[in-house]
């Protein structure tokens, strides 16, 4: 694969790339790259996170070395699955599952824990270098990264270790680059300001899109802190009836797809249409043939989300439309993910389940 090609499959339906020059620089002279994701084991697997799992997925076809980093110990400090490390170790374990069952080749991934950084001293020693090089008030304004707000730290101070792990993950990994959803950018922001200080890699940060709640956004002002905005209108585990998971039934994902916010005419913030962007379209160009009655203009056959967004800003499709073909679409994208897992780990998956629906 030529190098612009690599450069294009690592970018693509990125939100940001810091920085794409950097990026192609390393390809073209920095040897075998490593990467990262680091994600935080708190439930069930939900369809927001297979937007970060298809870009994973291109970095490791694009020849990355990647690590898979369940951060254990940061779900824990997080209050994830009240803290109970069992529980959470099941959901990371989980999580591994389903990334298989979306075709990637975990043969090639690293997957680590965080059990197993932590245990290394020199770990706690680059943590603590980089805890010299940073404000207090940089590391409270970096708690966004974990759903949280900075005053939170008053009365749990180990919320504030939480940021200055995330970024000794990536020094400690000795990472080029560094994956994750649009609100971890302030932790990769961090360590790529402190990377020179302390001597290591300046990480390349890439970040992906949050998908909006199924719910919509409601009345909410949105004129605020962009990072609590992203907290309130994102799809959430904790929430469920704003989320999609790999364990719902065709059934249920239908009703949630077709009881979704979904305003005619308008993209911005509408999940109906992110789904079909972010999920069905992630590779173009895809046949996707919109039923319609006759009356209606009969079906519809396209194959790229501009396509789509174009019928949809133009009044051509209606929003029930738009919300059968996609939610036909998103059953057959999750289905054969959902039975692999159950066919995989049945066992551990119920046992989750059963503890997170408590």
């Amino acid at each position: 694969m030529a190098n612009s090609d690599v450069v294009d499959m690592i970018c693509r339906k990125a939100v940001e790339v810091v920085t794409v020059d950097e990026l192609r620089d390393r390809i073209l002279h920095g040897g075998k790259l490593r990467g990262y994701l680091g994600f935080e084991p708190s439930g069930l697997f939900h369809i927001g996170w297979l937007i970060w799992a298809f870009k994973y997925r291109d970095l490791v076809n694009a020849g990355i070395d990647m690590y898979l980093l369940a951060a254990t110990w940061h779900a824990w400090i997080n209050d994830k699955l009240g803290g109970n490390l069992d529980l959470i170790r099941a959901a990371a374990n989980h999580v591994v599952s389903v990334l298989k069952h979306v075709n990637i080749d975990i043969s090639k991934v690293k997957v680590v824990y965080a059990e197993e950084l932590v245990d290394d001293r020199e770990y706690w020693g680059i943590l603590i270098k980089v805890a010299k090089r940073v404000s207090l008030a940089r590391v409270r304004r970096a708690l966004t990264i974990m759903g949280r707000k900075s005053e939170e730290a008053e009365t749990d101070f180990s919320k504030l270790i939480y940021p200055l792990m995330q970024v000794t993950d990536i020094f400690y990994l000795d990472l080029d680059v560094a994956l994750g959803g649009i609100d971890q950018r302030k932790a990769h922001m961090l360590a790529r300001d402190v990377a020179d200080k302390l001597g290591f890699k300046k990480p390349i940060a890439i970040h992906t899109p949050l998908l909006t709640s199924l719910q919509g956004v409601g009345r909410m002002d949105i004129k605020g802190e962009v990072d609590d905005v992203l907290s309130e209108v994102k799809m959430s585990k904790s929430r469920p009836e704003s989320a999609i998971f790999i364990t719902d039934s065709d059934d249920e994902i239908r009703k949630k797809i077709m009881n979704a916010y979904c305003p005619p005419k308008q993209v911005d913030l509408n999940p109906v249409m992110e789904l079909a962007k972010y999920i069905i379209f992630y590779d173009e160009p895809k046949k996707v043939v919109i039923e319609r009655p006759q009356r209606f203009g009969g079906p519809l056959e396209i194959y790229t989300y501009r396509e789509l967004e174009d019928l949809y800003i133009s009044g051509k499709l209606h929003p029930l439309d738009l919300k059968a073909t996609v939610a036909d679409h998103i059953v057959d994208i999750v289905r054969p993910i959902r039975e692999g897992v159950i066919k995989e780990s049945g066992e551990l998956l119920a046992g989750l389940m059963s503890h997170v629906s408590r």
